[in-house]
């Protein structure tokens, strides 16, 4: 019997891929799963899911190893750089706050 991915994942693109009617990417079982989670844990901690999803996403990442392992390295990177660029610059509602938060202070000092 072969497994239609189609029928479990969507692949909004190479670097999203979640479980159908989800929002769950499959990273986020992987990653449980490199942790030492068995599929139980791992649907304590993502309750949405069935043991089948779980069981399917873990056969495909074994099925392609090298490749699911790229995919979570891109991810990896992709959060990292988004990351630093927020450290840069902020969103405005950030500041807004962190600027709030600093006139209380000050406010508090005189």
């Amino acid at each position: 019997m072969t497994m239609n991915l189609e029928d479990y994942f969507d692949f909004f693109s190479n670097d999203d891929i979640r479980l159908k009617s989800h929002r769950i990417g499959i990273e986020d079982i992987v990653k449980y799963y490199l942790q030492g989670y068995s599929a139980k844990e791992i649907i304590s901690e993502l309750p949405t899911l069935n043991l089948e999803k779980i069981y399917v996403t873990l056969a495909h990442y074994h099925q392609n190893k090298q490749n699911l392992d790229n995919y979570l390295l891109r991810l990896e990177g992709k959060r990292e750089q988004h990351y630093q660029e927020w450290l840069v610059k902020p969103s405005p509602l950030i500041e807004r706050l962190r600027e709030a938060k600093a006139n209380k202070i000050s406010k508090k000092l005189l």
